[in-house]
């Protein structure tokens, strides 16, 4: 399943966000796509470190948004 995941910033002040990338990955399931997310998160070469990522399907339907946490895989929030 295509999943396409956008990296944000998030403004301290009125807590809007910023879309800083944009990836679309392959994945079995919408966890293995947040564990993907999460990989990319510390590995891509974005302009600045990513508050958070929203997840969608390629149509736009958001599936998943959450603030990216360090830490193992067992260690963060699950969808």
């Amino acid at each position: 399943m295509k999943f396409v995941i956008a990296f944000y910033r998030t403004r301290a002040t009125d807590a809007a966000h910023a879309v800083i990338g944009r990836e679309t990955v392959d994945a079995i399931d919408l966890a293995s796509a947040i564990e993907i997310a999460h990989q990319l998160s510390k590995t891509l070469a974005l302009p600045q470190k990513p508050d958070g990522l929203y997840l969608s399907d390629p149509d736009g339907n958001s599936l998943y948004a959450g603030d990216i946490r360090a830490g193992t895989p067992d260690e963060r929030s699950k969808p």
